[in-house]
């Protein structure tokens, strides 16, 4: 395993933005098979306003955004271990993907990922999202770099 990337060298190797970036923090890798990151949930995400305002749980669209997110931090630093390069991938598809608690403000999602197949250009993962040992989300994801 390798260790910690700090959210300067993810937003090396993605392209995505405040407020949409959703991975804090990387603890560890092993390229081209599995990592782990962080993402804390504060009361101050921009869709917690809107769901709900009196009951705050994040959109479950967006833990699976965040385990893409994550599996694309895990092709960059395989393909691209010594010079960080932004790349562009596309979430295309998911299967398997079961809610299990709800996230709210305060939390630490630990989002865990398994790259699993790549054949064609489609790359697929297996990934949980979980806070304090409890599973949040499980999902397979697939994946596709545009040419």
């Amino acid at each position: 395993m390798t260790t910690a990337l700090d959210v300067g060298a993810i937003l090396a190797r993605l392209p995505h933005r405040h407020p949409f970036l959703l991975v804090d923090r990387v603890v560890e890798f092993e390229p081209g098979r599995t990592i782990r990151g962080l993402k804390n949930v504060t009361i101050n995400e921009p869709f917690f306003p809107g769901h709900f305002p009196d009951h705050p749980v994040m959109p479950g669209v967006l833990i699976v955004e965040a385990l893409a997110q994550l599996s694309g931090v895990l092709v960059s630093v395989t393909r691209h271990p010594e010079a960080p390069e932004t790349a562009i991938f596309y979430l295309a598809g998911t299967d398997r993907t079961r809610f299990k608690r709800p996230v709210v403000p305060g939390d630490v999602l630990q989002l865990d990922s398994e790259w699993t197949a790549d054949r064609r250009g489609l790359m697929k993962f297996t990934c949980r999202a979980s806070v304090e040992g409890a599973t949040a989300c499980e999902t397979e994801i697939l994946c596709m770099q545009p040419r």
